[in-house]
């Protein structure tokens, strides 16, 4: 008897949690609809730039810049060009990534490279080397 009494007490429970579980389901994907509009937005109202992952090893970097600069014009990274000092792997997918998100308009799936890839709201420029923004 008791057993079916707690059953019941449990179905009764269950249903007054439904409503309840409805909407802070709702209320999360909103939320996530919210932030992915208000990233893309913030990223297309002020500077943005794409950048490498610090992280990320040379194989993947070398990958980076072949996809990149096979799109765009990566002369800057050349000997002699702005870019090209310092003249490491790291540096050099940060400009041809950046070159090629920029080119691309910008939107923050053109800066994933297999997740190698970072935005940045902070110009990543250094001395001679300027980096694009559109």
């Amino acid at each position: 008897m008791a057993n079916k009494s707690f059953r019941r007490v449990f179905k009764r429970q269950a249903r007054s949690n439904m409503p309840k579980v409805h909407i802070s389901l709702c209320f999360v994907i909103f939320l996530c609809l919210s932030l992915q509009n208000f990233m893309r937005v913030n990223s297309q109202s002020q500077g943005s730039w794409c950048i490498a992952n610090a992280l990320t090893d040379n194989e993947t970097l070398l990958k980076n810049i072949n996809f990149a600069c096979s799109q765009i014009d990566c002369g800057i990274i050349l000997e002699g060009g702005s870019c090209y000092d310092p003249n490491t792997p790291l540096n050099h997918a940060s400009v041809a990534m950046n070159l090629y998100y920029q080119a691309q308009g910008r939107h923050y799936w053109n800066c994933q490279f297999d997740g190698s890839g970072l935005i940045t709201v902070i110009d990543p420029s250094h001395g001679s080397c300027k980096y694009q923004y559109k």
